[in-house]
Formats: structure tokens, C-alpha cells, sequence
């Protein structure tokens, strides 16, 4: 699909990304930025790693496809810093689990000669760090991307293509559309999990040791990283409130329905989350 690749940011996502380019051949190299020095340190020892430079702006030049792959609070800086520096004719996409502020910074700091298309692979793990990266990490999973009613179709297209080349369902929304469904179906239910988990500290220690499979399958998501976590939900605050206000309904009227032995409103409610559960295979 190009020449060069540049991945900004090589954690979790950012390492399998790489790893997946070059095993399929998709690009002839794969050059990569870190913020830490120990990072780019450990790069330079991974046989994916083509290049690894100490700068951005050196990392990006002459880059056919920009991934960026930073925490999302880094993301619109970052953009805004190397816009002068991206090569004419790139794509620049990135990985952030949030996209408003992120598409409006492209569309004020990058100029006609780059384009930019938001991406959210929707792929990881609650753990963090390029050593659990895997070249099969976005097999089978969902992509969404996020053009705007000013993105290249071209490029939006070549995007798609990228995508589905390393194995991913791609779908496409608006950027504010996309945050309403990621509050939804990915911010919401790591809350939960995280204030179950918060509200079983308050309970006797003890009981924990009787936990079965059942608990840690529920609570999985509550390992994420508790900073970068902070992140996505300062960005996608408006969202996940109108979320959570759902969710209060449907729990209370559950709470109500169990106050009042209304057992059959109770049994309707799991078949409804029963067969939801199932139809996600």
C-alpha cells in the first residue's frame, strides 16, 4: 500500500500495528516514535521497528501513512505541532477511542496537502505496553472510521482498504455519532465494571477468595489503565453522561421490579440481556 509507514506512539496498538504491516507486506518499512527513551530503546531491538527516531518530525517525513497511536489527550497536540511536517499526499489517521476534539484539531491545523481520517480499531486489551502486542490483534474485530463532509473520499477508501487488509470489519460514522456509540458500547461498560469492582472493595475482604470465573469475565475491563482511562472519559464526558442516565433508568425500574416480587418483569429483563449477549457471538 506505500513505502513507508510511521506509527507514533508503538504500545499495545501501536506495536501490533506494526507487527501486522509487515507480516502481511503492506509496507516495505515501518518507522516509529515513542515519547519515552526507554521505549525507543526497546524498539530498536524488535524486528518489526524498520527505523526508530528521536523525533516526530523525523519520523514522519516522506511517510506515505501516518498512524498515530499516542494517548488521546496527546493526540490533537500532535497534530497541531507536526502540521507542517507531514509529507504532501500522506494519510493521517489515528487509533483514540474518542474522536471529536481529535477531527476538529486535523480540520483547523492540517492543510490541503494531507489528508486526515479519524480510525478506531476496535481491538486491545485491559493490558498496556508493546511487549503484549500481537500481529493477530485486529483479526476479526470492528474498525470504525470517522470522515467528515470535508475528508478525501480517496483517502477515506484507502483507509478502508488498510484496514480490512489486517483482518478488521470497517464501518464508517460521523465523529459525533462515533462517541455516542463508544459511550455506549465501550466507555459505559468499563465504568460498571470499574464501580463494581470499587464497591466490592467496601465489602469484607475475605469474600473476594470465593469469586469465580464468573466475576472476573464481568469485571475483566477494570484493569485498563486508571490515567489513560481518565482520558477518554474527560473527552467524551457529554456522551457518557447521556449513557449513564439510560442506564440509571433501566436499573432502577430492574430495582423497582425486585422490590416489588414483579418476577416476571425481572425474568424479561434477562432474556432481553440474554439474547443480546448471544447475538454478539
Amino acid at each position: 500500500m506505500g513505502k513507508k509507514l510511521t506509527v507514533l506512539g508503538p504500545g499495545l496498538l501501536g506495536a501490533s500495528l506494526g507487527m501486522s504491516v509487515l507480516e502481511r507486506g503492506l509496507f516495505e518499512s515501518v518507522h516509529v516514535w515513542s515519547r519515552r527513551p526507554e521505549t525507543r530503546d526497546k524498539c530498536r531491538t524488535l524486528p518489526w521497528c524498520t527505523a526508530v527516531h528521536d523525533s516526530p518530525e523525523k519520523a514522519i517525513a516522506d511517510a506515505d501513512l501516518v498512524v498515530i497511536c499516542t494517548p488521546v489527550k496527546i493526540i490533537p497536540d500532535l497534530l497541531e505541532k507536526l502540521s507542517e511536517d507531514f509529507a504532501e499526499g500522506s494519510i493521517v489517521t489515528d487509533v483514540g477511542s474518542t474522536k471529536g476534539s481529535i477531527c476538529k484539531a486535523a480540520q483547523k491545523n492540517l492543510s490541503d496537502k494531507v489528508s486526515f481520517v479519524g480510525s478506531h480499531p476496535m481491538a486491545g486489551s485491559e493490558k498496556t505496553g508493546l511487549e503484549y502486542a500481537s500481529a493477530d490483534l485486529f483479526e476479526g474485530q470492528a474498525c470504525i472510521l470517522t470522515p467528515t463532509d470535508e475528508t478525501d473520499p480517496t483517502a477515506t477508501a484507502k483507509l478502508e482498504d488498510f484496514w480490512s487488509q489486517l483482518g478488521m470489519k470497517v464501518g464508517k460514522s460521523s465523529p459525533a455519532e462515533h462517541d455516542r456509540i463508544v459511550a455506549a458500547i465501550s466507555h459505559l461498560p468499563h465504568i460498571l465494571a470499574s464501580i463494581l469492582c470499587e464497591q466490592l472493595t467496601k465489602s469484607n475482604p475475605e469474600w473476594k477468595s470465593f469469586a469465580g470465573k464468573g466475576l472476573r469475565d464481568t469485571t475483566r475491563v477494570a484493569a485498563g489503565d486508571p490515567n489513560l482511562w481518565r482520558q477518554i472519559l474527560e473527552e467524551n464526558s457529554t456522551a457518557i453522561c447521556e449513557a449513564l442516565k439510560n442506564f440509571r433508568g433501566t436499573l432502577e425500574s430492574f430495582s423497582n421490579a425486585l422490590e416489588q416480587s414483579d418476577f416476571e418483569k425481572i425474568e424479561d429483563s434477562l432474556a432481553k440481556g440474554k439474547t443480546f449477549r448471544d447475538s454478539l457471538g
